[in-house]
């Protein structure tokens, strides 16, 4: 007899997320080789079909459980990130921290205050003990563990395409280090944005005479760089969406459905989660010192969950544009109707 493994009937690669099914595998076959280039042009199919399909799909792939598995690699790869930071920062000037500092202020309109407090903390006892070694370790652990992260956004995200991984682990990886570098930065200018509209806010306050004109010509700047900063957002959920799925074909869409729900759904849900916490604040009670560590990590979870819900709606979206094509072609027969 072979010394060969043998395949039990039914066993699947597990980076193999393609349906078993005839209907469903043409549909998401056509997704991946046919993109449509407008995701709010529906092609017809109603606006309820694809809430109920997406709503399916986010139980059948388990983004509940995925979201907890994200929540934890943010939060891994949070500290590392902060080390290589305090780090750079420090090695060129011990007052570059400060602008640093004032970076992350801005993360308070929807991180709790008790979680920013310990990302604050970390950060200032990081930044006094900078070293060159420092920087070499902690720049290669940031992006190697951030990269972890994303390496399980690309693998939620075939799962959400229902799609086989295909590309090497090399190239997957290494694609996954580099976005992610992408998005530091992006996030990074995010921040210097809302940084931006302030400091340029008070500059121009203190330099108009007349108090009511002023305040107007604030909250105007205010308001420039605040779409600025949303502009940004969604600039980092295009960049995500496009680069994490290893669909066939691919196409760049800056503001799509599943973009706008997944970020106005995370700044609602970062807001509702700082109104419980000011309201509720028994976690201390609860967790004691590992509150802040706890609230950063719901937080997170919160964040990983909006992300991949804005990418079920729009896959779900092309799928269901993509049967109703199939069944104008005759492939798929008109009473079939593709698993979510």
């Amino acid at each position: 007899m072979s010394n060969a493994a043998v395949s039990l009937p039914g066993e699947r690669d597990r980076k193999d997320h393609r349906p078993t099914d005839h209907t469903s595998a043409h549909v998401w076959d056509y997704v991946s080789t046919s993109p449509i280039h407008s995701l709010w042009d529906f092609q017809g199919v109603p606006v309820m079909t694809v809430v109920k399909r997406a709503a399916q799909a986010f139980q059948d792939d388990n983004l509940l459980s995925r979201s907890a598995e994200l929540g934890y690699y943010f939060l891994f790869a949070l500290f590392p990130t902060l080390v290589s930071a305090s780090a750079i920062l420090g090695l060129f000037a011990k007052s570059a921290s400060h602008v640093y500092i004032s970076l992350l202020n801005y993360l308070s309109l929807v991180v709790p205050k008790e979680a920013l407090s310990m990302v604050l903390d970390t950060f200032n006892q990081t930044t006094a003990h900078s070293s060159g070694g420092k920087v070499t370790f902690g720049l290669a652990a940031a992006i190697w563990s951030a990269s972890v992260g994303f390496s399980a956004i690309q693998d939620t995200l075939n799962t959400v395409y229902k799609v086989k991984e295909t590309r090497p682990f090399w190239k997957a990886r290494g694609s996954a280090m580099l976005v992610t570098v992408l998005l530091a930065l992006i996030t990074t200018a995010t921040l210097a944005a809302l940084l931006g509209g302030t400091v340029v806010s008070h500059l121009v306050r203190r330099h108009v005479w007349h108090t009511h004109l002023g305040l107007a010509y604030g909250i105007g700047i205010h308001l420039v760089f605040d779409i600025i900063s949303l502009a940004l957002n969604l600039l980092l959920f295009a960049t995500i969406y496009y680069f994490a799925p290893n669909v066939k074909n691919k196409v760049w869409r800056y503001l799509t459905p599943g973009a706008a729900i997944g970020i106005f759904g995370w700044i609602a849900s970062s807001l509702a989660l700082r109104v419980y916490l000011h309201y509720f604040d028994s976690y201390s009670v609860t967790y004691g010192s590992l509150g802040a560590v706890i609230i950063l990590l719901t937080w997170f979870y919160i964040t990983g969950l909006m992300l991949l819900t804005g990418a079920e709606i729009n896959s779900e979206i092309e799928a269901a544009a993509a049967e109703q094509k199939l069944k104008e072609k005759g492939i798929v027969a008109p009473g079939d109707h593709a698993a979510a």
